[in-house]
């Protein structure tokens, strides 16, 4: 295995991947709109890239822009490798998700540093068809990037919404929400919100050598809540269009914080000790689709 080149951060870009009700970046400048093709298939949309608080930003709708693809639908090994090969390493991701504590309100924000995982139809790795990497994940959202956001979130929060630091996100197939025995239940495992989409994406960044982040923005309190109404879809749709030009405003800040510091994160070196194979027993079309990740290690492949 080759020696981990360094990382140059000087010009590498931040993601953005839009969840529910937010499928453009209000205040992106000078934006072009790019076509990638990936060896994943195509990514959920084409990908936006502009200028945002000073720093070059590429955004991406996860369910396509006009919400077309389910939770277990969205490309999402595409969207990662296609956020990587435009030179993305940190992604921030506002999503809409349930509350699983009485103490985070309705249009409260979470800044998260734990998952669990429930989902069950996901590809969940680049890796595979002769090439095995295990990465850590202990800590699956970037600390310092967190940090950046939570930071961020909390000087703008108005007086009568809070931001909340760490909690757990459960992430679940969907699409239908949760039973309320499920609710109960993971409320009974300490997890702090419920969404459908953010575990997936956060275990392919890290093998993308991607830093992750999450600003989750609370939009009901699932089903576990006696003096709560059912969630519905208006409900959701509703609270996430409050939310959604503080969020804005939460991401541009954001990325003008990460333009001035470029933050390095465990994630930049993902890869490092993480390689198993030797690059000489890898088959050659799966060295060809991973090459955008393992250059860094194995060399470019040149076959």
């Amino acid at each position: 295995m080759a020696a981990h080149s360094s990382i140059d951060l000087g010009q590498a870009r931040l993601g953005v991947l839009g969840g529910s009700g937010l499928y453009a970046m209000e205040g992106l400048e000078d934006i072009q709109e790019l076509t990638v093709d990936t060896p994943f298939g195509a990514p959920s949309d084409s990908l936006r890239l502009g200028r945002l608080g000073g720093m070059e930003v590429v955004f991406l709708a996860r369910h396509g822009r006009h919400h077309t693809y389910l939770p277990t639908e969205v490309p999402y090994r595409a969207n990662i490798w296609a956020l990587r090969s435009l030179g993305v390493r940190w992604i921030l991701s506002p999503s809409a998700v349930g509350s699983l504590l009485e103490s985070v309100r309705p249009l409260d924000m979470v800044v998260p540093d734990q998952f669990i995982d429930r989902t069950h139809q996901r590809p969940l790795s680049f890796f595979g068809q002769g090439a095995v990497a295990h990465v850590t994940f202990a800590d699956p959202f970037c600390p310092a990037l967190g940090r950046l956001l939570a930071d961020v979130a909390e000087s703008l929060m108005p007086s009568d919404r809070t931001l909340h630091r760490g909690g757990t996100y459960l992430c679940m197939e969907g699409p239908a929400f949760s039973t309320r025995a499920e609710s109960m239940l993971y409320r009974s495992w300490g997890c702090s919100v419920i969404g459908m989409t953010n575990h997936t994406e956060a275990r392919l960044a890290r093998e993308a050598e991607i830093a992750y982040a999450t600003l989750a923005m609370a939009t009901d309190y699932d089903c576990w809540f006696a003096g709560h109404d059912s969630v519905t879809v208006d409900m959701v749709i509703g609270n996430l269009k409050a939310n959604a030009a503080l969020a804005t405003q939460i991401v541009r800040v954001t990325a003008e914080r990460v333009a001035a510091l470029r933050p390095t994160s465990q994630a930049h070196g993902a890869l490092r000790d993480a390689l198993m194979t030797p690059k000489e027993h890898v088959p050659a079309e799966t060295r060809r689709r991973l090459d955008l990740l393992t250059q860094p290690y194995w060399g470019p492949f040149e076959g």
